[in-house]
């Protein structure tokens, strides 16, 4: 039977986290350079998720932390909500949107 390794858990949450970057983090970062409400906002999102993974999680220090991100991505993703569909909609974002935002300045993504 096969087990899935560290590796493979890295690697699909590595294109996870690619992907939500390329619904919520560069949009968001984008629409951020003109908005210091915004700007403000995810890196808010970004300390607080820093925050729950480096203290709120038992043995994080034992994961990945792509793995440990595309975890609690996808556990916000439960709950979906409307999607944002240009930049405008990012001065009234709302919570979800915004911590996976967030969560992708976290992870160190770079506005595209």
């Amino acid at each position: 039977m096969f087990t899935p390794g560290p590796r493979l858990f890295e690697i699909s949450a590595r294109r996870y986290l690619e992907g939500i970057h390329r619904t919520h983090g560069a949009p968001a970062l984008a629409a951020a350079t003109g908005q210091p409400g915004l700007s403000a906002a995810l890196d808010q999102h970004a300390a607080a998720v820093r925050d729950i993974l480096d203290l709120g999680i038992d043995a994080a220090d034992r994961i990945s932390p792509a793995v440990l991100l595309a975890g609690y991505m996808r556990g916000l993703l439960e709950d979906r909500t409307t999607p944002i569909t240009g930049p405008a909609d990012w001065a009234t974002a709302d919570w979800l949107h915004l911590r996976l935002a967030g969560a992708c300045v976290q992870a160190g993504y770079p506005a595209r």
